[in-house]
Parts: C-alpha cells; sequence; structure tokens
C-alpha cells in the first residue's frame, strides 16, 4: 500500500491546519477547493507534522467586521460648496 493512500496527510493554510487524517487525493482536493475560497499558502503535510501547529481559524465571510475588530471606518464625503 502506499503512504499516498494512508489518512495520514494533512492541510495547511496561513489560518492554521486545516483538515487531517486525509488521503493525499483528499488532501489535494481540499487545496483546490480552498484555492478557490482565496485562502493562501497553502501545502500538504503529514499529519504527525500537523499535530504541532494550530487548528485553523475559520473566517465568517458575511460580516467583514468580525473579521476585522478594527475595521477601518468608511470614508466621508465632503459636500461643494455654493459660490
Amino acid at each position: 500500500m502506499s503512504e499516498l493512500n494512508e489518512q495520514r496527510w494533512a492541510v495547511l493554510s496561513e489560518r492554521g491546519c486545516e483538515q487531517a487524517g486525509l488521503s493525499y487525493e483528499e488532501a489535494a482536493a481540499l487545496v483546490a477547493r480552498l484555492r478557490g475560497e482565496r485562502v493562501h499558502g497553502l501545502c500538504v503535510i503529514t499529519d504527525e507534522a500537523a499535530s504541532r501547529l494550530e487548528r485553523a481559524k475559520k473566517v465568517n465571510k458575511k460580516s467583514p467586521a468580525a473579521n476585522n475588530s478594527k475595521a477601518a471606518p468608511k470614508p466621508r464625503r465632503s459636500r461643494k460648496k455654493n459660490a
């Protein structure tokens, strides 16, 4: 049995360990899906290496303020003064 078929692979992203206990084929499919969601820093590593890292923190896409606690305020528009 090839190591690639064993459930010993994990997917890492900039957020941390996305998922572990995958076959390499499942890990590659997860990488493709996350790439479509514009998640960066993706790689496939062994579960052993992933066990030393934090789990990924999922980002709520519906609320920009939830993603960034220090969200910049919207710029104010000035009014034209009548001459």
